[in-house]
């Protein structure tokens, strides 16, 4: 069976590391320090591993290390469908990163044909009771771990709505302007519901095929209003019919960019905005679990999880369960918490790094064996 994982993973500039270089093999990381000393710009880093803006979202001009502000650059050997890759991803001087893959510039959405990476950051933990654009990003991410060319159709539907939304905003009514855009919409945008709907089910079957100690999220996509169309013909037709009510709005309110993620807790049938911050955060984990379960099953690899401080906010049994979980899925996962205490249960399962606002990096072991709590 071919395994996902990163052998090192090196870093110039970045963030809040100066300079650190990490040794790993297969297992969970576990890093572990004092807040403000960096755990999660390593987490960062690699997200970056994968197409998009990483965990934060951030420009690459954000990502570099103050006060020098000279860029950065990542890299790392990346072990995926029994290969080896060398990545490097550098930005300077606050220019858009840039991706070689052994050598040779690549495209950012090469990546997501290499390596699939999930996180669980505790920005999610608002997901369900903030607004759709946060569920729908959730969304897309899952998407894309299983549909590389997710992100190509995402983005093309985006730039074709902006040129649309400027045409609505001048008040151009003669169709003619539209009928080009309104074309491309129609297609990428029914591409991108089409993959997002088999990807629901996907996360709705792998959860029912395992016994797990998460609850399971029922899921459900709607729109703001009314319904979305299935096929890229039905799309075109109603961004037609909507286009005098759009131009009166100055946006485009009909297509995928206005669908809505539901959940809800299968078992008690409450809407997942309504259970509780544990509940809410159970079942967060419950669905990436369930896309990394789906995602091996389909490449014979576990995804690279990326958890920051997931263990905190769980009690001892259900961080014991998820560690069982992870480690039963073969998942490189990288994990932060305060105090290495929080990793007990994983015990020589994992490697551990403690990271100290004056070391940056410091590889504690190369054995797995934890240190002693204190």
């Amino acid at each position: 069976m071919s395994e996902l994982y990163l052998t090192s993973l090196n870093l110039s500039h970045f963030r809040s590391h100066k300079k650190g270089a990490l040794q790993c093999d297969a297992r969970p990381v576990a890093l572990y320090g004092p807040n403000g000393a960096g755990k999660t710009n390593i987490l960062e880093a690699v997200s970056l591993f994968s197409p998009g803006r990483g965990i934060r979202r951030a420009s690459a001009e954000e990502m570099t290390r103050r006060p020098e502000a000279i860029g950065w650059k990542l890299s790392g050997l990346l072990k995926s469908g029994g290969s080896s890759y060398e990545i490097d991803i550098k930005s300077e001087n606050g220019a858009a990163r840039q991706v070689q893959i052994d050598g040779k510039t690549a495209p950012q959405t090469q990546l997501g044909r290499l390596a699939r990476v999930l996180w669980l950051i505790p920005s999610m933990d608002r997901l369900w009771i903030e607004g759709a654009e946060g569920r729908r990003r959730f969304l897309d991410r899952m998407t894309l771990s299983f549909y590389p060319d997710h992100a190509e159709a995402t983005l093309a539907y985006e730039k074709s709505m902006r040129e649309r939304n400027r045409l609505l905003k001048e008040q151009i009514s003669d169709a003619h302007w539209y009928v080009a855009l309104e074309r491309q919409m129609a297609e990428h945008g029914a591409h991108i519901q089409s993959a997002r709907a088999k990807t629901v089910e996907r996360l709705l079957d792998a959860q029912a095929a395992t016994q797990t100690a998460f609850p399971v999220a029922e899921l459900e996509l709607m729109q703001s209003e009314g319904a979305l169309p299935d096929t890229a013909a039905d799309l075109l037709e109603a961004l037609a019919e909507s286009r005098f009510r759009d131009i009166a709005a100055g946006r485009t309110l009909v297509g995928p960019h206005r669908t809505d993620m539901i959940g809800t807790y299968r078992k008690k049938g409450v809407p997942a905005k309504d259970c509780s911050t544990g509940e809410q955060k159970a079942l967060l984990v419950s669905l990436i679990l369930a896309n990394a379960r789906a995602l091996k099953q389909d490449l014979g690899a576990a995804p690279i999880l990326l958890l920051d401080e997931v263990a905190a906010h769980l009690d001892p049994d259900r961080r014991a369960a998820l560690y069982d979980e992870i480690c039963a899925l073969g998942a490189q996962a990288w994990m932060t918490g305060t105090e290495v205490g929080l990793f007990e249960a994983l015990g020589a399962r994992a490697q551990y790094v403690e990271v100290t606002d004056e070391a940056g990096l410091s590889a504690l072991s190369t054995l797995g064996q934890a240190p002693q709590a204190q």
